[in-house]
């Protein structure tokens, strides 16, 4: 008969995450104005190996979802002018050129902060890039509210370093 642990049934004190303390760095966009990011997820599918009336399930790729980013767009500097410069690395308007994947593709960090301001977690997003951007609604109705970018984020895969 297994012995419980008392390390495992007692309530431990410990120092959770949390959401609002993080530093994203993404060149080219100053890291303040990023307002939030979603997190990371990868899924793998599955592979089936059928034999006479009975099968197993193996491991199939693994896919990292896209992302949500969320950028207040200030005047000065302007968020709309940083997006746009990356976007302009993949596709430019004016011309109808597009870029190699070398110019558009970033390496993005996620820095996930302790209560004292102390790096915790990082995540690397590897190959990211703009699939799209939508700007600001603008409207005669609201009141005064921060306007803000919204970007989904494509990427090849994810690191987490520790």
């Amino acid at each position: 008969m297994a012995v419980l642990n008392s390390n495992e049934v007692f309530f431990t004190a410990f120092e959770p995450k949390v959401a609002n303390r993080f530093i994203m760095i993404v060149d080219g966009i100053p890291s303040f104005f990023i307002k939030g990011v979603t997190g990371v997820e990868a899924t793998s599918e599955e592979i089936v190996l059928n034999h006479i009336n009975v099968y197993r399930k193996v491991k199939g790729k693994t896919k990292w979802s896209d992302i949500s980013m969320t950028l207040f767009d200030p005047i000065t500097p302007s968020g709309a002018q940083a997006v746009m410069e990356w976007v302009r690395l993949g596709h430019e308007s004016v011309t109808g050129r597009d870029g190699y994947s070398d110019f558009y593709k970033k390496d993005l960090t996620i820095n996930v902060l302790g209560p004292v301001g102390d790096i915790v977690s990082e995540w690397v997003i590897k190959g990211a890039f703009i699939k799209s951007a939508k700007f600001a609604d603008m409207n005669w109705d609201t009141d005064a509210e921060a306007q803000n970018i919204t970007l989904g984020i494509g990427m090849d895969y994810c690191v987490l370093n520790f």
